[in-house]
């Protein structure tokens, strides 16, 4: 088994129901929908929404003030519009517009929103990473 892997990400959100509710507009269905978390099967992982302060508590520390913002989740498209389309359902669900999709330094095409519990995720094309058939990403080998 490779070390070199992320099985489950889990998002701690203030209201469970509100933030199953903006996932759902964005056409997500919870594999697991259980009382204090939900379960998204995602492509060779596992993406949880918990409530924060029961998130703080399973991780021991029922005390901690848990924050966001400090990473960015990111979903890859193969064009530009499909790039735009996530990012207008996105706005059009309640996402807090952070940067609308443009041509960015590095050669691809990419924006941000933030989530109603301000997890911020970017929408991206990136020319360089071409996505297998089912949307998944491995990054191609490096040139010799």
């Amino acid at each position: 088994m490779t070390p070199q892997r992320v099985t489950l990400i889990t998002l701690g959100v203030a209201d469970l129901d509100r933030s199953t509710a903006f996932y759902a507009a964005l056409g997500w269905t919870p594999k697991e929908h259980l009382p204090e978390v939900r379960f998204y099967q995602m492509n060779g992982l596992v993406l949880g929404l918990f409530g924060i302060d029961d998130l703080a508590k399973d991780q021991g520390r029922p005390d901690a003030k848990l924050g966001v913002g400090a990473m960015t989740l990111a979903q890859n498209f193969a064009t530009q519009a499909e790039v735009d389309a996530a990012y207008a359902l996105a706005i059009l669900t309640g996402a807090g517009a952070l940067k609308a999709p443009k041509r960015v330094f590095w050669g691809g095409y990419s924006g941000y929103y933030t989530d109603p519990d301000g997890h911020v995720w970017e929408v991206a094309m990136n020319p360089f990473w071409p996505l297998n058939d089912d949307g998944s990403l491995t990054l191609p080998d490096a040139p010799a």
